[in-house]
């Protein structure tokens, strides 16, 4: 809310610009006074500056000026001086919340001299201004300019503002609706027919509920003139785009510390993009992961992360210094490309961790990365058989009905089974075990569905059950998935602790060490351990009357070697195996580095691993790699003898705070500035989960739109209105910006180029 007295605007509620108090204890004192609230006049400028605002109608609009086309800002003399101070008069109970000061009369008259003395400076000054530029006509001309500026608007220029306000309206609400700008495409409209697109539509709307500007506009524009070209519209587009993110990025840079954490690559209207997300801690002290832009995804990786680096520091205005953690979820064939981004930044900013993403399981994220293309076609597999049986509630009562007769002699197995088909089980550490146990019910179904005799299933269905039955009843396929069962049974326990409490990540990382030597010992002694799994995988394939053969592809390859003795066996051990468990080795060692894991054991700061300990930490050898991110670096030993302290000898009835979340909202943490800090980093972090699920709502949102939007009709400035629907807009900002940069000031947005039909 506005500190301001008789004020009740609210930010959220609100496109008007609010201001903080200023840190500058002579300027914050002048403030202070002219609100007239006696309970402000004992609180510090720092306290001022964190929790107190005033909104733009408290300024003179001289005072208010723009040092970006995306942000609003105060001059640095600005005091406000537009208040009300008499309108509660007439309602008393108006007063409690926000008390007007009474003066003396004393007061009234040291107010007034201050006043007058001002008067009189500013005069001066005048003076001294007027017989400088009589003396120096450059620095005439130069008051001339600045006059200019702040003279009124004329008519014209006002109409203008007003009727590019309706526009920029009518954008913002397409966006936060997921309304495409196109309508019908032009071969789905009968001839001699006219259908506007969805931006006309609602623009010819507007018009005719009455809105006067958009009638004006139109009734003096040619019948052959485009009102809003598809030029226009994406200039204007890009502005709300700009404007909504730069909100976003304008807290991200208030907190300092953030992390970047990509998602899988997505098709936007035909082409790749990257969606980006930035973790940070915003001043109530929550942990939040915002979405904020796509960028164009290139094939060639050094291009991509030159591109990926100039965007976030030059387009978005990020300073990489304080970049704590990188994360990158993308699908097999990109992980690679991904890690030479990763790399570059870390060249770069060795601070900027790179980890693992809470988000994604630790198996899954391993499987994606395994370059083999077998795995890669599997994994795809995978995902459009689940996807396919989600189509309908009917689908996954046929396989729940499968699983019941398949495990009729053990219900409680086949209940387990049922009820994890009904999630997105494809996620999950366990997935491949899943798959294995599933595996005969999901033929069965499938075969089931395309040779179903009662025509129950349209063609569509039962065509894609056929290509799928196909695909998991190849023998490739059947290795492939035991392959990565057992390897990947090595690293379950290990990524679901990293996804666990925080006591549970803290203990992960003692344990990597065990986990990188099981493997290493399979890694000495393939010939055996590959001879198991491939047994497993003839076993399982002979259940399902599958039969063993090389792939396809290979067998060609060798049609013209008589000389060749390569068995399946050998084959799949050279060409599966060798390389998952060597990559897998590699790539935990990779993203699991000397600092992530100097990272995580800097969480025994929070009291429950402490307590756990036995209160016997060293986190001051651990957070030196953080030493210049600490308010007093000097003082860390101490600071940390006093927190370990505070917890030991608690009360009896004091619970330990179990994570980060609630350690950061202590009551008494800002007694504990280094710890605070600390606290602050180790949060952002993309390997640590989300404690409140409302605060992770850009990833949910983004996974919702695309879901929800057809390909050629997703846009990226569409995208980042839709997801970010809640944060509030500027639209005045919006309209200056795009007159600014677009057009003259009494230049119209008409486009003479393009016409189209009078309706």
């Amino acid at each position: 809310f506005c500190a301001a007295p008789n004020c009740t605007r609210k930010s959220t509620q609100s496109d008007l610009a609010f201001f903080r108090f200023p840190r500058d204890p002579a300027r914050c004192q002048k403030w202070v006074e002219n609100c007239r609230r006696a309970d402000l006049e004992d609180k510090t400028p720092d306290q001022l500056n964190k929790h107190y605002r005033l909104c733009a109608k408290h300024f003179e609009t001289s005072m208010i000026c723009r040092t970006s086309p995306y942000r609003t800002v105060l001059r640095d003399n600005a005091i406000p001086t537009i208040f009300d101070l008499t309108s509660h008069l007439n309602n008393p109970h108006s007063r409690h919340r926000k008390r007007i000061k009474e003066l003396s009369e004393d007061e009234i008259r040291t107010l007034k001299q201050k006043k007058i003395d001002e008067t009189s400076e500013q005069e001066q000054k005048h003076k001294e201004i007027n017989n400088s530029s009589a003396q120096n006509p450059s620095a005439e001309e130069v008051g001339e300019e600045q006059d200019e500026d702040i003279l009124p608007l004329t008519l014209e220029e006002k109409e203008n503002k007003e009727y590019l306000k309706s526009l920029f309206e009518i954008l913002i609400l397409m966006g936060k609706q997921n309304i495409p700008l196109d309508g019908h495409e032009a071969d789905e409209i009968p001839e001699g027919l006219f259908t506007p697109d969805n931006f006309q539509a609602l623009l010819e709307c507007r018009i005719n509920s009455g809105e006067e500007v958009l009638r004006k506009r139109f009734e003096t524009t040619a019948v052959n003139t485009l009102f809003c070209s598809k030029t226009q519209q994406k200039q204007m587009l890009e502005i709300c785009e700009s404007c909504i993110r730069e909100e976003t990025l304008r807290e991200v840079r208030d907190s300092h510390f953030f992390s970047i954490i990509t998602d899988d690559v997505v098709d936007i209207a035909g082409e790749e993009h990257l969606p980006v997300l930035v973790r940070f801690v915003d001043e109530s002290h929550n942990l939040r992961e915002e979405f904020v832009g796509f960028l164009p995804y290139e094939a060639d990786a050094e291009i991509l992360a030159m591109k990926f680096h100039t965007t976030i520091t030059e387009k978005w205005g990020l300073n990489m210094e304080y970049c704590r953690g990188q994360a990158y979820i993308v699908s097999s064939g990109f992980s690679s490309k991904m890690k030479v981004v990763a790399s570059r930044l870390l060249e770069k900013y060795p601070q900027a961790v790179y980890t693992l993403c809470s988000s994604c399981a630790l198996n899954m994220w391993l499987a994606k990365s395994v370059p083999v293309m077998g795995v890669s076609i599997a994994l795809g597999t995978i995902e459009e058989v689940c996807s396919f049986f989600h189509r309908s509630p009917q689908l996954l009562l046929e396989l729940d009905n499968v699983i019941s007769i398949l495990f009729q002699n053990n219900e409680e197995k086949g209940k387990e089974l049922k009820e994890i088909c009904h999630s997105q089980w494809t996620g999950r550490h366990d997935a491949f075990e899943i798959l294995v146990d599933l595996l005969q019910a999901l033929v069965l179904c499938l075969d089931g569905i395309n040779s179903d005799t009662n025509i129950r299933w349209n063609n569509c269905i039962a065509g894609r059950a056929f290509i799928l039955c196909s695909a998991v009843t190849d023998f490739d396929f059947i290795v492939t998935i035991v392959v990565l069962k057992n390897v990947l049974s090595f690293t379950r326990a290990f990524g679901k602790n990293l996804q666990g409490q925080t006591s549970d990540v803290f203990f992960a990382a003692s344990s990597l060490t065990a986990v990188l030597h099981s493997l290493n010992e399979v890694m000495e002694n393939i010939e055996v351990y590959h001879e198991f799994w491939f047994e497993e995988a003839t076993n399982l394939a002979t259940k399902l009357d599958i039969q063993m053969k090389l792939p396809g592809k290979f067998r060609r390859a060798q049609q013209g070697n008589l000389e060749s003795q390569l068995t399946s066996e050998s084959y799949y051990k050279e060409a599966l195996s060798v390389p998952t468990v060597e990559h897998i080795i590699q790539e935990l060692k990779d993203i699991f580095s000397e600092q992530h894991l100097k990272a995580l054991k800097c969480l025994s700061l929070v009291p429950s691993v402490m307590g756990q300990l036995k209160f016997n930490t060293s986190e001051e050898h651990h957070a030196d790699m953080y030493r210049s991110d600490l308010p007093n670096p000097d003082t860390l030993s101490a600071e940390l003898h006093c927190w370990r302290i505070k917890w030991k000898h608690r009360g009896k009835d004091i619970e330990l705070p179990s994570t980060i979340y609630e350690a950061l909202h202590l009551p008494d943490i800002k007694f504990f500035p280094n710890v605070y800090a600390l606290l602050k980093v180790l949060c952002i972090l993309p390997v640590m989960k989300v404690e409140n699920e409302r605060y992770e709502n850009g990833r949910k949102r983004l996974k919702a739109y695309l879901r929800n939007t057809l390909t050629d009709q997703r846009s990226s400035n569409l995208a980042l209105l839709n997801i970010n629907f809640d944060i509030k807009h500027d639209l005045d900002l919006m309209v200056d910006t795009y007159i600014k940069l677009y057009t003259n000031k009494s230049e119209l947005p008409i486009d003479n180029s393009e016409t189209i039909q009078n309706t």
